[in-house]
């Protein structure tokens, strides 16, 4: 008998065959002795439905009310499983964030995990349960709801899975594992048999859709073996787990984000401190630069670029006038295409054909980053698509 945690994000309960499409995955597992926990997302686009409602009446609504509201999703979900389940003839039982023993901070809106309790989980799995919780949300010192932000559910199925040790945790989605790039825009997109926990996070973090990157972070760091699967059909999918180290050039993927801007700062005084200065600054407000870049124009000024995403570009220029920078050059309309893979800093070849690539295809390249396990840059944002495309021809 194993412990399985499995995860139906919104599209795979969006409406009511779905629903039960869920509910008979569930009983599958459960018919075959395991002990199941379900954690379910919002129905559909639920969440940004409600979002637009609550925007409606005030643009400036509370983080802190915008959690309750936004909880709500998940809580129609529970109950709406459970009904089925339960129509089927197996006994079950939902729990809301709070119920599961999910603690967090106060960080509405994108509030951290501190701790889960099982004492309640356990109880129900004992008295032969099948355990549905509400993803995405959790509860404060304070008593308040909290939620994860967006793909906060995976956070959830993943946190459960470490603090009750189970077998395994599947993640269902829309698609039948994890791809060398998005099937949905390259039709010959390869599906991986399995990725490792650092490929898989730098996928996530670089644009990939799939899983939710602080999930990743957790399963790797607590070893919870992860199933990407799809929920429509029932063949195998995609393994993330920790994997042997090897010398050889191994390229997962290529990924592409239009959430992105770049930023360059004109004509800086070249003295010393002035960067650590300005970006300080950024790094004490929160705000995450990517790929610095520094362009000196003569003995007395450089112009720092960098890019940073797109929905806090605002917050970061108000941040740079408030350092009296005055002088800004931004593009928000660039996206970032990264070849993602193992071994990339010690073979410049690679680096070379992906350039060679782009050049071939007159796309420009803005600023770019390459690291032990990546290879990024940074071009205009019609181009994205195109560039993934030929890219992963090249490679794949």
């Amino acid at each position: 008998m194993s412990l399985i945690v499995q995860k139906f994000g919104g599209s795979s309960v969006a409406n009511t065959n779905l629903l039960l499409n869920a509910a008979k995955k569930i009983i599958k597992k459960y018919n075959e002795g395991n002990e199941v926990i379900a954690v379910v997302s919002a129905q559909g686009n639920t969440t940004d439905k409600l979002i637009a409602e609550a925007f409606k009446i005030s643009p400036l609504a509370s983080n802190r009310e915008l959690d309750v509201l936004l909880s709500s999703g998940e809580q129609v979900s529970i109950a709406l499983l459970s009904i089925a389940i339960k129509k089927l003839g197996f006994p079950v039982i939902s729990l809301l964030g709070w119920q599961a023993g999910f603690k967090t901070d106060s960080n509405f809106g994108n509030a951290q995990i501190k701790k889960v309790e099982t004492e309640r989980i356990k109880k129900e799995i004992e008295k032969k349960n099948i355990v549905i919780v509400a993803g995405f949300q959790g509860i404060d010192s304070y008593g308040d709801i909290t939620t994860f932000g967006r793909g906060g559910s995976d956070t959830s199925a993943v946190a459960i899975a470490a603090a009750m040790k189970a077998n395994i945790c599947q993640i269902y989605t829309d698609v039948e594992g994890v791809y060398t790039a998005d099937p949905h825009k390259i039709p010959d997109a390869r599906k991986l048999s399995e990725i490792s926990y650092d490929a898989m996070l730098e996928m996530a973090s670089l644009g990939a859709q799939v899983l939710n990157s602080r999930s990743v972070e957790i399963a790797k760091k607590y070893k919870v073996k992860l199933e990407v699967l799809s929920s429509l059909t029932d063949v195998p999918g995609t393994i993330v787990r920790e994997m042997a180290k090897n010398d050889e050039i191994v390229i997962t993927g290529i990924t592409g984000d239009k959430d992105v801007a770049i930023i360059e700062i004109l004509e800086m005084p070249d003295k010393k401190g002035e960067n650590l200065r300005i970006f300080s600054k950024l790094s004490d407000l929160g705000i995450n630069t990517d790929v610095t870049q520094q362009f000196i124009n003569d003995k007395t000024t450089k112009n720092p670029t960098f890019a940073v995403k797109r929905n806090i570009l605002l917050e970061t220029l108000n941040i740079l006038k408030s350092c009296c920078v005055n002088k800004i050059f931004y593009d928000s309309k660039i996206a970032k295409v990264s070849l993602i893979g193992a071994g990339l800093k010690l073979h410049p070849e690679v680096a070379a054909a992906v350039f060679e690539t782009l050049n071939k295809a007159k796309i420009k390249v803005h600023l770019s980053e390459t690291s032990e396990t990546k290879i990024s840059v940074f071009i205009d944002n019609q181009y994205m698509d195109k560039a993934v495309k030929i890219l992963h021809d090249k490679f794949f």
